[in-house]
Parts: structure tokens; C-alpha cells; sequence
């Protein structure tokens, strides 16, 4: 099936014209449409307050991304907490890290980062066994990283501070697209709650990461495109790969 028509689960980038996304709107002439799946609610200081939520007493914080920065400051200002300066700050990717310059001296601060994945920041956090760690995280967090932290001993407090709920998507035309692509098990979850007689049918979907392919699977949905793979460590470069044959003309049969 020739591809004409995808619908990407993520807000539309900055500079789409520059993007991996326009490069391959050019190269195979689609028609790429972006859309939140999920929507990033705060949990509010009284609710933080009732599941016995502190900030007190740790002496670092582990950072997973921009929503964790966000909605870890917020709820430090809603509860009058004066986040320390000597405060350590573990962040899951270097991009995160120059984030935290939105809130504090970054100069003037211990952190640090990994390389994009939780393993990688571990490595960080096993060197630095004697802090007494916070994690801001949502009501979907990737329980994977908590079990690398359980193993490797750490003292640590998971807060939850935010929450991840389905977007409204009732006026999309969802069978128009012939590709979907998704980022996280929350977007997945978000598809079958915005069109529960949701089918597949010849639809290909497309995925990052093993989590968000577990609930593709638990859904009962057939996984044409994984990432990251070995020769395609990123989304788009997955779905050139595909595209490369799935949109390739078909050669004319000689009489």
C-alpha cells in the first residue's frame, strides 16, 4: 500500500520545512498532519498535599523531562518550598538539563545528564549512591526506570505531580491516514479512548520504544514499524526505511 497520508501523535515541529518530518514530505511527497494525543495535567498542590507529597529532606532531583522540570517548580511554588541551591540535579538528556536554565543559575549548579535513556542516567546516579533522591513523575511513568533504581539500591521518593490524559480527538478523521504513529503507551491508550470501534484494518502503525509496542500489542494492533532499530535509531529514519519500499514505483510489466 502506497503511503499519502500520516497522522503523527506529537505537536508539530518548530521549523516543520527543516525537520526530518519535511525532508520526508518532500522526498516521497506526503501529506504529514500532527496532533497531541495526550494532554499534560498538573496535579494541584491539595492533592499533593493529601498523598503526603514533601520536598523536604532530599538532597537531588531526578528529571525525565521537560514536563518533570515544568511541574517540579510549579508544585515547589504552590507548596512555598524555596528549592535549595545545593540542590543535585539528575537529568535524563542534556537537552533537559539546559532546560532547568528557565528556572535556575545553571552555572551555578551540580548537574548532570545522560545520553536520552534512563540506563544511561543510572550509570550517573550509581556514582552518586549517598543522596536521598526525588522523582517528579506522572501517573504513567515508565516503571522500568524505578525497578533500575530499586535494583541498584538508591534512596529515592517517586512524587507524582503531574498526569497524562487523553486529548480530544473526536473530529479527526482517523481512517484517512494511512500510516499512525506513536511515541508513548499514553497516545495508544488516547486512540482507543477517542474511537473505541477503532480498527486497524490495512493501517500501518508505526512506534517508538519497547513500552509503547507492548501496548500496541495489548491492544491487539499488529506493529509495522518499530524504533529504535540497529540500522534506524530514530522514528523518521524508520519510517524512510519503510517508505523506501512501500512508496517505491512498481515497474511496468514488459509485454
Amino acid at each position: 500500500m502506497k503511503i499519502k497520508n500520516i497522522l503523527v501523535s506529537q505537536p508539530q515541529p518548530a521549523d516543520l520545512e527543516k525537520s526530518p518530518y519535511g525532508e520526508l514530505c518532500r522526498s516521497y511527497k506526503l501529506e504529514i498532519d500532527f496532533r497531541k494525543f495526550i494532554t499534560i495535567e498538573g496535579v494541584s498542590a491539595q492533592e499533593f498535599r493529601r498523598a503526603k507529597g514533601s520536598f523536604n529532606d532530599h538532597t537531588a532531583v531526578i528529571l525525565t523531562s521537560k514536563h518533570a522540570v515544568n511541574h517540579f517548580f510549579r508544585m515547589a511554588k504552590e507548596m512555598r518550598f524555596e528549592v535549595p541551591d545545593s540542590l543535585k540535579y539528575f537529568c535524563i538528556s542534556e537537552s533537559t538539563a539546559y532546560y532547568l536554565q528557565k528556572y535556575v543559575q545553571y552555572r551555578k549548579r551540580k548537574i548532570f545528564y545522560g545520553k536520552q535513556t534512563f540506563a544511561h542516567l543510572m550509570d550517573l546516579i550509581s556514582k552518586n549512591p549517598d543522596e536521598k533522591y526525588i522523582v517528579p513523575s506522572s501517573d504513567v511513568n515508565n516503571l522500568s526506570m524505578f525497578k533500575m533504581l530499586d535494583a541498584g539500591n538508591i534512596d529515592y521518593t517517586r512524587t507524582i505531580i503531574y498526569r497524562t490524559v487523553p486529548s480530544d480527538l473526536k473530529d479527526i478523521d482517523i481512517n484517512k491516514y494511512q500510516m499512525l504513529i506513536f511515541f508513548s503507551p499514553a497516545g495508544v491508550e488516547s486512540l482507543k479512548f477517542n474511537f473505541p470501534d477503532y480498527e486497524q484494518g490495512e493501517q500501518i502503525i508505526a512506534a517508538f520504544g519497547p513500552t509503547t509496542k507492548k501496548a500496541i500489542e495489548k491492544e491487539g494492533l499488529k506493529l509495522n514499524i518499530p524504533a529504535p532499530t540497529k540500522t534506524a535509531p530514530s522514528m523518521t529514519m524508520a519510517i524512510d526505511q519503510y517508505l523506501e519500499v512501500a512508496n517505491k514505483p512498481r515497474r511496468r510489466k514488459s509485454k
